[in-house]
């Protein structure tokens, strides 16, 4: 098993190192950028990019979805005039077109579902590009151990990796991680993670549609591709866990989940809430909480952690406050009018002009690895120990991606995906 102080401690020791050799920009300052998977985030995701700078151009988007592409494009035209040179050969709609994307840019955008993102992530170190990868940066723990070793290579061709856990970028979450670190709430004792919020509606199957496109099309409701909701979202509270815990991992975890609203066809394989319980060496234990089930539920998402001081609520209502025993007593601190979601592109791309390096995606893989052992507790119903997850076999997306490609499940013959069952349902 990887020992999880010897890895930081090389790799930041690896990072201070390289930081002054990283490449820079294009010696003519310009940046081409190329954006592959062509959905609202990462429509999103280019938009922001090109507002880092006027220098950076878009010159290919890949989306085998039809029309993606082409509607991404157009969107992006209209918000950025002179920022974009991509004639109609540079919009590509086969799987395999990334590897032409990749040729034409310096920096890629990966911005598919998860399911996809090590194989990608590994071609694109690969081929000497820097990286903004969204989150979660795998849906299982062979993807996780295959980004931490492309993120080494990362490390050592001096590519940037930007990952859009967006509250690392965040001024208000900084300081007030910086100041839980620092001891004003005393030592750690409890914390609690939430994203309780709204359910979803899957997309029904249109008439002669391949199980395949179907699946790619509704690739939230597959756990193959989106790593179900304690990945694809929640993963976001516990990037924040995994950050306050100064990247310590949980020995063990505990849960239970299910299907309680979401039973229909179109809904896959995934749960719609989960509760897990991670216990870490030193006694400390993160209880975390989400859920997609809507109506007259409760919503949250927000973190809290105790300590034998006082306690911190981070974005609890839109406030975030300290109630410690430090000099000057209790503070309250609201959060700055600020987008984080813009300021992980403005620095990403500062790095890559200046040569800077930043390497998000070992933290990144670490903190998807916590999903994963969550869901692993609720889809068993059994206490899953960081061991047995790390070194998980279970390989749930396949590489190079047809459609073709048989895909990892199917329905019966009344339409229906097998679903986990906790208390059946074994670990891989």
């Amino acid at each position: 098993m990887t020992d999880r102080r010897t890895f930081l401690a090389a790799s930041s020791a690896a990072a201070v190192s390289a930081a002054t050799h990283a490449f820079a920009a294009p010696s003519d300052g310009e940046i081409k950028i190329a954006l592959i998977g062509c959905g609202g985030r990462g429509t999103g995701a280019c938009n922001q990019a090109l507002s880092a700078g006027s220098t950076i151009k878009l010159v290919a988007l890949v989306d085998p979805l039809e029309g993606k592409a082409q509607a991404a494009l157009d969107i992006l035209k209209a918000k950025h005039e002179g920022q974009i040179d991509v004639p109609p050969d540079q919009i590509f709609t086969d799987f395999e077109d990334y590897k032409k994307a990749f040729a034409l840019a310096d920096v890629v955008l990966i911005t598919t579902p998860p399911g996809p993102r090590p194989f990608l992530f590994e071609e694109a170190i690969k081929a000497g590009k820097h990286v903004f990868m969204e989150k979660p940066v795998a849906v299982d723990a062979v993807g996780v151990r295959r980004v931490l070793a492309a993120a080494a290579e990362a490390k050592k061709k001096k590519l940037n990796v930007c990952v859009g856990f967006q509250r690392r970028y965040s001024p208000t979450y900084m300081d007030m991680i910086d100041r839980i670190h620092a001891g004003e709430i005393g030592d750690l004792v409890f914390g609690r993670v939430y994203w309780n919020g709204t359910s979803r509606p899957g997309f029904p199957r249109e008439p002669g549609e391949s199980e395949m496109h179907y699946q790619i099309r509704n690739w939230y409701f597959f756990t193959w591709m989106s790593g179900d909701h304690i990945l694809e979202q929640h993963c976001h509270n516990l990037d924040v866990a995994n950050w306050v815990m100064k990247g310590a991992m949980p020995i063990k975890a505990v849960g239970q989940g299910g299907r309680q609203v979401r039973k229909a066809r179109e809904n896959g394989t995934i749960f719609d809430h989960h509760t897990v319980e991670f216990e870490y060496e030193s006694g400390m234990r993160i209880l975390s909480q989400c859920c997609q089930i809507g109506g007259k539920c409760a919503r949250d998402v927000s973190e809290h952690f105790h300590g034998t001081k006082g306690a911190a609520d981070l974005a609890n209502g839109g406030k975030f406050l300290i109630n410690g025993l430090p000099p000057g007593g209790r503070r309250d601190r609201r959060p700055a009018k600020e987008d984080p979601y813009q300021l992980e592109h403005d620095a990403f791309f500062e790095n890559v002009r200046t040569g800077k390096l930043r390497v998000d995606a070992e933290y990144a893989a670490y903190s998807t690895m916590m999903g994963v052992m969550g869901r692993m507790a609720t889809y068993t119903g059994q206490v899953i120990t960081w061991d047995q997850a790390f070194n998980s076999t279970e390989s749930l997306a396949p590489d190079n991606l047809t459609w073709n490609t048989e895909p990892p499940v199917k329905p019966d013959a009344d339409g229906w995906y097998p679903v986990a069952i906790p208390g059946t349902t074994l670990p891989v």
